[in-house]
């Protein structure tokens, strides 16, 4: 009988690469790990691991083994799922993760209902860029994702994860509203009435590879330049302050204004482009209570959130 655990630490190894961040993932040894899956080898009969240069890599016949060990943890997930459904008490630990202006807009009023409706239940909230979210859920490091797709940017896809849409927000040109600073006379003849006119300003936007940086670079080309991007930061709030001081302009979702007015100019874009907030979840573990009454408190905060008009 092959074990459970060990074919997870397959499974692991095929994800994740190495040895080391196996051990890293799961908080063993990188010697216990390699011990684990010899013991496998010697369950299985067959060679798993093959030597590359300093890597190991898996064999055809592994391969095969990590195809059934996830339908095994998918089985064992719903069971676990079933289970807790069967209590009265709603308990259990939610592991999840958000990227920052999710976190700022929806989380604050979510923890809070989750505390009074569901005391028993444990939120660990780790703030991650979402298509990293997405793999590690996928990868079983998260119970729940949320997550962002902007327009014309589909998010990554992966086996076992659903996708629910929480809202979606406007996202506009956020510009100074006195003006950007650095002695740019044309600013002060003719104030910025859309995107074309921020051609020669300096602009705020989030590091390369984000999918913001790539749509907003797209929208400033489709304007008819390309973006003077001077400042890079994954932080909105810093890119906010930067905004407001005169320094840049940038692009910002609306969710970024929950619970405060913008002290910066709102200028709607072309075709007045929403961002999609969605959660994801491994299918298998959906039924668990905890899972869904996060999932059911997230929904209601989006909605009230969505409620709230913003003034450009």
């Amino acid at each position: 009988m092959l074990d459970v655990k060990r074919l997870r630490l397959l499974r692991e190894l095929h994800i994740r690469g190495t040895l080391a961040d196996v051990a890293a993932a799961l908080q063993y040894s990188p010697s216990a790990v390699s011990q684990q899956l010899a013991l496998l080898e010697k369950e299985a009969g067959v060679k798993l691991l093959r030597k590359v240069g300093r890597r190991v890599q898996l064999t055809a016949q592994a391969e095969i083994l990590v195809a059934h060990t996830g339908e095994i943890l998918e089985s064992l997930e719903r069971a676990e799922a079933d289970l807790s459904a069967s209590l009265t008490t709603v308990t259990g630990t939610v592991k999840l993760a958000v990227f920052q202006s999710a976190a700022l807009a929806l989380l604050p009023d979510t923890l809070t209902a989750m505390a009074q409706s569901y005391p028993d239940v444990r939120i660990e909230m780790v703030q991650r860029e979402p298509e990293t979210a997405l793999y590690e859920t996928w990868a079983r490091d998260f119970d729940l994702v949320v997550a962002e797709q902007y327009p014309g940017h589909a998010a990554p896809r992966h086996p076992e994860l659903d996708r629910i849409i929480l809202t979606t927000d406007a996202i506009r040109l956020a510009v100074p509203s006195h003006g950007v600073a650095g002695g740019m006379s044309r600013l002060d003849q003719a104030p910025i009435a859309g995107i074309a006119d921020t051609a020669d300003l300096p602009w705020v936007m989030e590091p390369r590879g984000a999918a913001s940086r790539h749509w907003a670079e797209q929208a400033c080309r489709q304007a008819g330049f390309e973006p003077d991007v001077r400042f890079e930061t994954a932080d909105l709030q810093a890119q906010i302050r930067l905004i407001e001081s005169g320094n840049a302009v940038g692009l910002m979702p609306d969710l970024m204004w929950t619970g405060r007015p913008p002290a910066l100019t709102l200028i709607d874009l072309p075709g007045l482009p929403r961002r999609t907030v969605f959660t994801s979840a491994r299918r298998a573990s959906r039924r668990r209570p905890a899972i869904s009454a996060c999932q059911e408190i997230l929904e209601q905060t989006a909605q009230k959130v969505a409620e709230m008009p913003v003034q450009p």
